[in-house]
């Protein structure tokens, strides 16, 4: 617990039952509010087209830009999976990055975003 939260953890528990329900609401708008204001993420691939010279960690920055609506451990484990193969087994870059595409494309589609 950090000082705020033990600062506001002792101002709480001075306060009368009437003021907790009042902190209370006010932090749950608090808290809704925040969430309304986060941009919402594009439900659509953006629109970002592959440089003709592009190294592996730059492909994967840029899908991760093209589809920002994909997050999770499958996706991550399988970009490593991808990016071990060019390192350690130097597979070239121009196939490990068009693989990298068709993950990305899968992994949309997948998640009910594509047609």
């Amino acid at each position: 617990m950090n000082q705020d939260e033990r600062r506001l953890l002792r101002l709480f528990r001075g306060l009368s039952e009437t003021q907790r329900t009042s902190l209370f609401d006010f932090a749950e708008f608090l808290a809704s509010r925040a969430a309304s204001e986060a941009p919402a993420l594009p439900q659509t691939p953006l629109d970002i087209p592959r440089p003709a010279e592009e190294s592996v960690i730059q492909a994967i920055k840029r899908l991760k830009a093209t589809y920002p609506m994909l997050t999770g451990d499958k996706l991550l484990h399988e970009t490593s999976g991808l990016m071990t193969q060019h390192i350690l087994h130097k597979r070239p870059a121009p196939e490990v990055i068009d693989e990298l595409e068709a993950m990305f494309r899968r992994q949309f589609e997948h998640h009910g975003h594509g047609e």
